[in-house]
C-alpha cells in the first residue's frame, strides 16, 4: 500500500482580497458621503409650511393605513427615564459610528463586500437627499396633532435646536430615515458577509433604531418604509460580489526518508 498523501488546507480568503481600494481614495470617498449627507440636507430647509402640511398628510395616511400609532412605543419609553435616556442617546450616538465601524471592517475583512456596501449606501443616501428636497416633512415631534413630545428636548441628550434656528441640520427632511436605512444595510451586510449561526442577531440593530426613531418622534413609520424601500432597489442595482471558491487542496511532501511502495 502506498504511503498516504497528507493534505494541507489554506484558510479561504476572499476573491479580489489584493484589490482592496486605495486607501486615501476611500476615506476622501466616504468622508464625501457623510458630508454630502449632512450639508444636502440643508438645501431642503426653508420649506417649513410646506413640510407641516406633509407631515399632517403622512400622518392621516398612517391612519387611514391602520399603522400603529406611533405613540404607543412612545409610551413604553416613557415608563422610565433611564429608557428614554437610552433611546436618545442610541438616536444622538450611534448612528454615524455604527455605520463608519461597518466600512471599516468590511475595507480591512471584506475588500469586495466593502465596495459593494459603499455603493449602496452612497446610492441610499443620494435617492434619500433627492427626496428630502422633493418631499420636506415635519416629524411627529413637532405636529401638535400627534399628541407626542420631543423627548429628547425634555429628557436629554438632543442634537437639534429649535428648528427656525438650527443651522447645523435640517429637521424638516423626515423622509425617508437614513437612520433606520444605514441601519439596515449594517445588518444587511453583516450577515451576508459571515458565517456564525448567530449573524442573525445584527437584524437588532435596524430593529433597535426603529423603535427609537418612532419612539422619540423623529420619524413616521412611513419614513422607515420608504427608506427601507430605497435600499432594496439600490441592492437591486449595486450588484453582490460572489463568494470566493474554496482553494484547490495543496499536497504536502512526503517525510523525509519514505520509500516508495514500502509497505507492500
Amino acid at each position: 500500500m502506498h504511503a498516504r498523501e497528507e493534505f494541507e488546507e489554506p484558510e479561504p480568503t476572499e476573491s479580489g482580497t489584493r484589490d482592496r481600494p486605495p486607501l486615501v481614495r476611500e476615506l476622501l470617498l466616504v468622508a464625501g458621503l457623510f458630508l454630502v449627507y449632512k450639508l444636502g440636507r440643508r438645501l431642503a430647509a426653508g420649506h417649513t409650511a410646506e413640510a407641516y402640511r406633509n407631515g399632517r398628510e403622512v400622518w392621516d395616511l398612517e391612519r387611514a393605513l391602520h399603522l400603529p400609532g406611533e405613540g404607543a412605543v412612545q409610551s413604553s419609553l416613557l415608563h422610565g427615564d433611564a429608557l428614554v435616556q437610552f433611546a436618545n442617546t442610541y438616536y444622538a450616538a450611534v448612528h454615524f459610528p455604527a455605520t463608519a465601524a461597518f466600512l471599516v471592517w468590511l475595507y480591512l475583512r471584506r475588500p469586495n463586500h466593502y465596495v459593494w456596501a459603499r455603493r449602496a449606501l452612497a446610492a441610499v443616501t443620494a435617492a434619500a437627499l433627492v427626496l428630502h428636497l422633493a418631499y420636506p416633512l415635519a416629524p411627529p415631534r413637532l405636529l401638535p396633532l400627534t399628541g407626542l413630545v420631543d423627548t429628547a428636548r425634555l429628557y436629554g441628550p438632543s442634537v437639534y435646536g429649535p428648528p427656525d434656528a438650527d443651522q447645523l441640520s435640517n429637521q424638516f427632511a423626515a423622509m425617508p430615515s437614513l437612520h433606520f436605512g444605514w441601519a439596515l444595510m449594517v445588518a444587511i451586510g453583516l450577515i451576508a458577509v459571515t458565517r456564525s449561526a448567530r449573524r442573525w442577531l445584527w437584524l437588532l440593530h435596524p430593529l433597535v433604531t426603529l423603535l427609537v426613531i418612532v419612539g422619540t418622534a423623529n420619524h413616521f413609520w412611513l419614513d422607515a418604509l420608504a427608506a427601507a424601500a430605497l435600499l432594496g432597489l439600490a441592492l437591486a442595482v449595486v450588484r453582490r460580489p460572489r463568494h470566493a471558491p474554496a482553494p484547490t487542496p495543496v499536497p504536502r511532501p512526503s517525510r523525509p526518508g519514505a520509500l516508495v511502495g514500502a509497505g507492500r
